[in-house]
């Protein structure tokens, strides 16, 4: 177990680091009034309702429930424990704490065995390739191969490349020396089990090593390149997908490229992860690329919540115009604005550099991309012959579709002049097409109009007003939350019954324990050592209610009061029910009985009424 951070230091570091800087990093926020508002990290959505409070340094998101301060943000977008979120936020204002021990229980969300050997082991091999290819003199040729291509000592150490030994057990040994499970570690495909023995060999020999890495910063992959190609032998040998990597989810770059991007409000997604590297060294710093797969939904989600804008930079040959398109249409459905660098000849960001040099890759290509309709039109026309009258009216048809879906006129009156001259057909021609379309599309859109409303209903079923008795509940959580003291008045009232829900039972108890802990604690303390989701749900909304701190004592006894008289009409609706049954038992004593309870309790809501 680690030793405890000081309170004082705690407090520090959550005052010294503001929320919007953080969180900015991962979410793309866009200020609205006083808070600032984007799509939430923690569930997916399309319109923002994540909200992030500067003034009171907190997040909530009105979609999930999620909420909390600085420290729990970071615990929850990167699972750390308290420590670990502490000890990280902590170097951004240059302050060292030493990070917790992975042995620690104090680990925020459970973290299965498998993947914390599966995280370790991968973080040791970075480290014992990356030291082969720098310190050692197996590792000279590849250095050489390497600076030959261009790759500087700087960029090197950036994405820690390194170099695995020709030897078919270098890695495996090294493992099983630290007292690593090799059975954990073969599922990662780090290491390979030889057919009908337990033993086993390391799966990445003789090659150059390219660490993967997660949003964190963790290594979870890698992608391994012979230095002398062989007849039978892949150039790149890739780690298998395995419960710490999932192509479908992982951007290569992005834990480095974030701020980049945050700063650019732009991203630029490559095909693959040399590219990332090719254009870094031409000073393309927010660059990401995919891991041998399309762009994926997860993937456009991820890059949604740092920017809206997106430039795609991939190969210029066939295959990566088709994926391009592929790209763009699925960036555009999501309404992201799209824009396509198109490398010529075929060529790929690596090949360019090297025949046109790095600025003119860097103001020719990437400074200078095509709009989604431009690119679409080039990719449209490929392999058509206007001369064919087919071709033609499968050209329009193809950009009229796109166009149909644009509002701007001038965009609009731009590419169907630019149509008109390509294929010879009137302008006239050409917007009665459009109209024709739209009015099709117009149609459709109505007959599809049920659906959402239905849902929007639902929506506003859900947030329904709160009833009296509960905003009572929400309002005197929030006064015992920012003033201890608070709870001693409302003991002196009403004992220890005040709430009625179990959830805001549960917060009270909860929060009597942190502040026999804590006796000066703040709500913001109090979010950093709840573990329960639903309860830091109800303390966050608790926070957030409006409150009234220059009448406090007045404004909980107004709660107090309203709760009280919930229980009594409780109470009225239970003895009224029992006097029922008692009727149906014939039991008619007991039955006048109970109405007559019924009957002095209702007496007694007089009392309740200011």
């Amino acid at each position: 177990m680690t030793n405890r951070i000081e309170e004082e230091l705690i407090e520090q570091v959550r005052n010294n680091n503001d929320i919007v800087d953080l969180v900015s990093e991962y979410v793309q926020l866009t200020k609205r009034g006083r808070n600032y508002f984007g799509l939430c990290p923690f569930h997916g959505e399309q319109t923002p309702s994540f909200s992030v409070t500067q003034e009171k340094q907190i997040f909530h998101c009105f979609g999930c429930g999620a909420g909390g301060n600085v420290i729990t943000f970071l615990m929850d977008i990167e699972n750390l424990s308290f420590h670990d979120a502490v000890s990280k936020l902590g170097s951004r204002i240059g302050l060292t704490i030493e990070e917790s021990s992975s042995n620690s229980s104090e680990v925020k969300t459970p973290i299965s065995k498998e993947v914390v050997i599966m995280k370790k082991a991968h973080e040791f091999a970075s480290e014992y390739f990356h030291h082969l290819l720098l310190h050692t003199e197996e590792g000279e040729n590849a250095l050489n191969y390497l600076e030959e291509r261009g790759f500087s000592k700087e960029i090197i150490e950036k994405y820690k490349i390194g170099w695995s030994l020709q030897k078919w057990d270098a890695l495996t040994t090294l493992l099983e020396r630290k007292g690593m499970d090799l059975k954990e570690i073969e599922k990662t495909g780090l290491i390979i089990r030889k057919e009908n023995e337990l033993k086993y060999f390391d799966r990445f020999r003789g090659r150059i090593m390219f660490p993967v890495f997660d949003e964190s910063g963790h290594v979870i992959a890698f992608s391994g390149r012979v230095l002398n190609k062989s007849e039978n032998e892949a150039k790149y040998l890739n780690s298998p997908e395995s419960p710490i990597f999932q192509k479908s989810q992982v951007l290569y770059n992005l834990d480095k490229a974030r701020p980049d991007i945050r700063k650019q409000r732009n991203v630029v997604v490559f095909e693959g992860f040399l590219d990332v590297i090719a254009a870094a060294k031409a000073g393309i710093i927010n660059g990401v690329a995919t891991m041998g797969t399309a762009l994926t939904s997860q993937h456009i989600t991820k890059l949604n919540r740092l920017t809206s804008n997106v430039t795609l930079c991939y190969d210029g040959d066939k295959a990566g115009m088709e994926a391009a398109k592929r790209a763009s249409t699925s960036l555009q459905a999501q309404n992201i604005q799209t824009e396509i660098a198109i490398i010529p000849d075929a060529m790929d960001p690596d090949d360019y550099i090297k025949n046109f040099g790095e600025e003119a890759f860097r103001t020719k290509i990437i400074e200078k991309p095509h709009s989604y309709l431009s690119f679409m039109m080039i990719v449209l026309k490929r392999d058509k012959n206007f001369n064919n009258e087919n071709d033609t009216l499968q050209y329009i048809q193809e950009i009229l579709e796109i166009l149909s879906e644009r509002n701007s006129s001038v965009e609009r009156d731009l590419y169907i002049r630019q149509i008109s001259q390509e294929t010879n057909v009137s302008e006239e021609a050409i917007y009665q097409h459009l109209r024709k379309l739209q009015g099709k599309k117009a149609k459709q859109s109505k007959n599809q109009s049920i659906t959402p409303l239905q849902i929007n209903t639902e929506l506003k079923k859900k947030k329904r007003t709160l009833t009296a008795d509960e905003r009572a509940e929400r309002i005197l959580l929030s006064h015992m939350l920012h003033n201890p003291q608070i709870i001693d008045i409302a003991r002196n009232i009403s004992g220890e019954q005040f709430f009625i829900r179990d959830a805001y039972e549960a917060s009270y108890v909860r929060l009597m324990g942190f502040y026999e802990e804590y006796p000066e604690g703040d709500f913001q303390r109090f979010l950093e050592v709840i573990n329960d989701t639903e309860l830091k749900k109800i303390v966050m909304e608790a926070a957030l209610s409006e409150r009234d701190p220059d009448h406090e004592t007045e404004e909980v006894m107004d709660c107090l009061r309203h709760i009280r008289k919930y229980r009594v009409e409780q109470q009225i609706e239970q003895k009224l029910h029992e006097a029922k049954e008692a009727e149906k038992m014939t039991d008619m004593v007991k039955a006048l009985q109970l109405a007559q309870e019924a009957i002095q309790l209702k007496k007694s809501l007089a009392t309740f009424e200011k």
